[in-house]
């Protein structure tokens, strides 16, 4: 397809939705819909968390130019060493109200591009690297109506840029690589800080390309951490700095890390009383070897269409290759209440990078775990905003799914583009949402939202479901809140706690025991959404903390 009928075809779906009121549904339910949020909330949204109040923080980077935001009441950023604006009077990031379809403009004071978190067991956000003088920075963002971000110069013992993070079972944090970092630290820092090196970061390092960014990383069951870089996998005993198990490589060899973009989801963890629970990674698109280069020289591979699974917990692990029905790069995974997960936003070709992405993939795709082999994925609506580098997406607490960002090019570029600024918020909402599954989909009444529960114990989840119930049929799961950027979402893991026993207490009403994760190795100490599945169709979720 020549550019020029690209361009206007693009443009076209750009006016089509940009007229549509916000909260109008775009598609039909039968394979998911797509519902406009905001047309603009006035930042490009490169990073996302949700937050233990139903608010999501999103932010771009400082060195953007000035966004389509002010900041309220006259106040600036004033930072002599950004490199595009030295005073800035416009907001960097947002806090988006889920509840109220509501944002107000924050604050960072330096630039947070391309930087990593998670949230920490207080409920807070910690934050932590970016780009130039943000590359030491640890931030942290508290969930209260007014709050804002505060910033710790020299948080991190090392640059960290293009990192991942994952919270650990002792409550610290753990930031693994970045860009030229081939080791790994710990927020917040102790007597002893220092960063301890990981040569497999070195080692799957290409020249000129890197494709080991943003790497992957899992806990695993056994407390040891799960780390995928460029189109392989170790285990790694952080505590004694040794790799206990290297896994092989995907066939076929090509990468999937940043540039090459794919993304991955530890698969949900089920069976917890078990003695031995097993874990299993999925690891999903990606741009062929050599993309990245050609892309750079205006020619733009097609992504790759493949995923690869394996059970990370087996003495003897190989990976299991299967074909997506829509190749993919720069695409998000995210694990659904249910346990399916949900394959969305990204291009057909090129990869990550300024202006190398091509073909919008458009249609979220449903990827079902537990079917067999072969029949496991599902197309769904497509939405009309291509969503491609720097885009974000979010499971919220009411089962759907938050998606904003796409900006593939250096500044704010909102014309005279192939593919705009996006500064949109769209909720795609799975077809579990769907009125008609309205009687048999449970109602949490018990426990109240922000419950603390404990660890290996039993649980009472009192629900009303309206509908005939099949008790072997109705599931308890465990969700915790990921940080989403460059399609990966960091620290996002799902527990299947099932049900020992469903009792009915008559008017519609049940209560459902289940027995909470017995370690930190399953589920590290911190804030969950709870939900209550009943053939496949999830109620809303509920706060509680897990200590």
């Amino acid at each position: 397809m020549s550019a020029t009928p690209f361009v206007f075809s693009v443009l076209i779906l750009q006016l089509l939705f940009a007229s549509q009121p916000c909260h109008r549904f775009l598609a039909a339910a039968a394979d998911g819909r797509w519902q406009l949020l905001q047309k603009s909330i006035g930042v490009s949204a490169m990073h996302m968390q949700l937050l233990r109040n139903d608010r999501v923080v999103v932010f771009d980077r400082t060195d953007f130019g000035p966004s389509k935001l002010p900041l309220p009441n006259g106040k600036c950023r004033n930072d002599p060493s950004d490199t595009a604006l030295k005073v800035d009077c416009t907001a960097h990031s947002v806090e988006y109200d889920v509840l109220t379809n509501t944002f107000r403009p924050l604050m960072v004071q330096t630039d947070v591009w391309c930087s990593s978190g998670a949230i920490m067991p207080s409920g807070n956000l910690v934050q932590t690297g970016g780009f130039n003088d943000g590359e030491r920075r640890v931030r942290t963002f508290s969930p209260c109506s007014t709050c804002d971000w505060q910033e710790t110069p020299n948080g991190l013992a090392a640059k960290r840029w293009y990192a991942s993070n994952h919270i650990l079972p002792d409550g610290r944090q753990i930031v693994v690589g970045g860009r030229r970092q081939f080791n790994y630290e710990f927020v917040p820092k102790t007597i002893t800080a220092n960063t301890f090196s990981l040569p497999f970061l070195l080692q799957t390092s290409e020249r000129g390309v890197e494709n080991n960014l943003y790497p992957f990383v899992f806990l695993n069951v056994d407390g040891n951490l799960f780390i995928f870089a460029n189109n392989r996998a170790i285990l790694l005993d952080f505590m004694k700095n040794k790799v206990v198990k290297t896994y092989p490589t995907i066939p076929g060899g090509d990468p999937r890390s940043y540039p090459s973009t794919g993304s991955a989801v530890l698969l949900p963890l089920k069976n917890l009383k078990a003695a031995a629970i097993q874990a299993e990674v999925l690891v999903c698109g990606g741009a062929p070897k050599g993309s990245y280069v050609q892309a750079v020289r205006a020619k733009f591979i097609g992504a790759l269409n493949t995923c690869a699974r394996i059970k990370i917990t087996d003495p003897n692990p190989q990976w299991v290759m299967e074909t997506m029905p829509l190749a993919r790069v720069m695409g998000d995974m995210i694990l659904l209440p249910n346990g399916n997960v949900l394959l969305i936003n990204g291009a057909g070709s090129g990869t990550a990078g300024w202006e190398l992405g091509r073909n919008p993939v458009l249609n979220p795709v449903l990827y079902k775990p537990d079917n067999k082999i072969g029949t496991r994925f599902e197309t769904q609506n497509p939405t009309t905003v291509p969503r491609l580098y720097h885009s974000t997406a979010a499971l919220l607490r009411d089962g759907r799914v938050l998606v904003g960002g796409s900006n593939p090019h250096a500044f704010y570029n909102l014309t005279g583009v192939l593919f705009p600024t996006e500064l949109s918020l769209e909720a795609f909402s799975p077809a579990y949402l769907d009125t008609k599954f309205n009687n048999i989909r449970p109602t949490i009444t018990a426990p109240k939202s922000m419950s603390g529960i404990k660890y290996g114990t039993k649980l009472t989840v009192r629900v009303v479901i309206t509908g005939k119930v099949a008790k072997n049929q109705v599931s308890v799961t465990m969700v915790a809140p990921a940080f989403n950027t460059h399609s990966f979402s960091m620290n996002q893991r799902l527990l299947v706690l099932g049900n020992d026993k469903v009792a009915a207490l008559g008017k519609a009403t049940y209560d459902i025991d289940v027995t909470t994760p017995r370690s930190g190795n399953l589920a590290p100490s911190g804030f969950y959404l709870l939900f209550v599945v009943h053939q496949g169709i999830p109620s809303k979720g509920i706060w509680v903390k897990l200590q």
